[in-house]
């Protein structure tokens, strides 16, 4: 970090950010230049970038450390990267809803939500084909059979598909039928995962480890750019914490944080959040008030017969509920969806 101190700065004020420096326990060095006081401090810890010392009396301007994740932070590039999809422009002023249930059971069950979450303003359809259940028990997805039927679905409804890969070698079989790759949470640091989808030309929708910190989430996004993949979209999804009555404590202050470190489109998913389909109108419109661009969605028909994530699956009338709620948060903060015409809300 350099510390440029104002040419009209007075020994005080030097000495004021200097000792502030020391403090935090860094290594500082003290030069004079033709203009004033140069402070150079290096160190190790988070701290250097919360000092405040832009508002001492004295200091001109202050010149922070690059991150170390370079490609996909705001010194990098400045301006707010669009992701562009046909008519849908992910980062802009249009905020997205990709709805569904949580995984692709049968055909006719899936069409039907399909053609509902559609009709209630969803812009695009999740459904998981390959799970990763913590149990070897659990309903592990359909597989092939569940690409057919997303494939069949976006043909029907129009929607663009998004459906989450965890394994490198069926990277090219999903990217053939899904419009964005879901990257899960368990897989976040799966590294030779991010680097076969970061040779994808689709959009990878990355979201947060359930113990990642968000330094490490922006490295693993970081693997995407540097793989030659600039069409990530990162997605908070809670991270474990001592709170039991939630299935995760959803970290929405990760919204705005993510928005000042890095210029990467922010989605938020409250189902997996919270763990509890009461819960997830609350949580949409306050992501939506925190600057989300989007929303990740479970809906589901019969939510108490889901082979999974019943419990925090919305029903396709709490849905349609839900974005006339959103519409309204999203119209305050100058915000819009795109779909809220067409659906006539």
């Amino acid at each position: 970090m350099i510390v440029v101190m104002s040419p009209q700065a007075t020994e005080k004020e030097v000495e004021a950010v200097r000792s502030k420096l020391l403090k935090k326990g860094l290594t500082v060095r003290l030069f004079r230049g033709n203009r004033g006081f140069i402070i150079e401090a290096f160190g190790d810890g988070p701290q250097i970038l919360d000092m405040a010392l832009e508002i001492m009396p004295g200091v001109e301007k202050v010149i922070s450390p690059l991150p170390p994740f370079k490609l996909v932070s705001r010194e990098f590039k400045r301006e707010d990267t669009l992701i562009r999809m046909g008519d849908q422009v992910i980062g802009g002023k249009e905020i997205h809803l990709i709805a569904g249930p949580c995984a692709v059971e049968d055909k006719v069950q899936f069409l039907e939500i399909a053609h509902a979450v559609k009709e209630a303003g969803a812009t695009f359809l999740r459904g998981g084909v390959y799970k990763p259940r913590t149990s070897p028990y659990s309903f592990q997805g359909l597989a092939e059979e569940g690409l057919a039927i997303l494939h069949e679905a976006r043909a029907q409804t129009g929607l663009l598909i998004v459906t989450e890969v965890m394994d490198p070698r069926l990277v090219p079989l999903v990217a053939s039928c899904a419009d964005i790759l879901q990257i899960g949470a368990r897989n976040m640091q799966n590294f030779p995962l991010l680097r076969e989808v970061a040779s994808v030309d689709k959009p990878i929708l990355l979201k947060r480890g359930p113990a990642a910190e968000i330094e490490e989430w922006l490295m693993a996004a970081e693997y995407l750019l540097l793989g030659g993949n600039s069409k990530v979209i990162l997605c908070e999804r809670g991270v474990k914490t001592f709170e039991r009555f939630t299935r995760n404590t959803l970290d929405l202050s990760a919204v705005p944080v993510l928005q000042r470190l890095s210029h990467l489109p922010v989605f938020v998913d409250p189902s997996h959040g919270t763990g509890k389909w009461w819960l997830v109108p609350p949580m949409s419109k306050a992501a939506v008030a925190a600057g989300a661009d989007g929303l990740l969605l479970e809906v589901h028909p019969s939510p108490c017969d889901a082979l999974s994530d019943g419990q925090q699956s919305l029903t396709p009338e709490n849905f349609r509920a839900l974005v006339g709620e959103v519409k309204k948060v999203a119209e305050a903060v100058d915000r819009c969806l795109p779909n809220c015409l067409a659906a006539g809300l």
